[in-house]
């Protein structure tokens, strides 16, 4: 493994940038979601400063670049929701079947998930992620990503008084 691709060791940032490109998307939804009512543009700048120190570190074998891209946007996410403890706005992220009443119930449901189950929920189900990817970013097995979410289903049932 020592192609420049395969280690992540860019000496120029512009072939950084470019390799980030098509995975902004996705970061920005991430951090959006984890961290709602924080700066989504500065959590990503903040993942991305932290991949680019972190570069190096990046293994091909390991999973995809969305993937590695994404822990880091979940773990910046993480410590802005820390810094920023404020009201949750809401984020139009349900159908449009949900009134707005709905989605609110819907938000404050899934904010009281054990911080686990909302990554998951999130990842997979706000952001877009396969069961694969999910696993990468909360490094885990994806048997684990399944189990989280059959527990995180059963618990917004509960919470919003659904029956199965």
């Amino acid at each position: 493994m020592s192609t420049v691709q395969e280690q992540l060791d860019f000496a120029d940032p512009r072939q950084f940038a470019d390799w980030v490109r098509p995975h902004l998307g996705a970061m920005a939804r991430l951090a959006a979601r984890l961290a709602p009512g924080a700066d989504t543009e500065d959590i990503v700048q903040e993942a991305l400063v932290r991949a680019w120190v972190k570069r190096r570190q990046y293994d091909r074998q390991r999973g995809m670049p969305s993937a590695w891209l994404l822990a880091i946007t979940a773990d910046q996410a993480r410590k802005a929701r820390r810094r920023r403890r404020t009201a949750i706005e809401l984020v139009d992220t349900a159908g449009p079947a949900l009134t707005a009443d709905d989605r609110l119930d819907v938000e404050r449901a899934v904010e009281r998930l054990p911080a686990r189950q909302r990554l998951a929920v999130d990842c997979v189900y706000f952001v877009g992620l396969s069961v694969a990817e999910t696993a990468a970013v909360m490094r885990c097995a994806e048997g684990t990503v399944k189990s989280t979410l059959a527990d995180a289903r059963a618990r917004l049932r509960t919470l919003l008084e659904v029956s199965a």
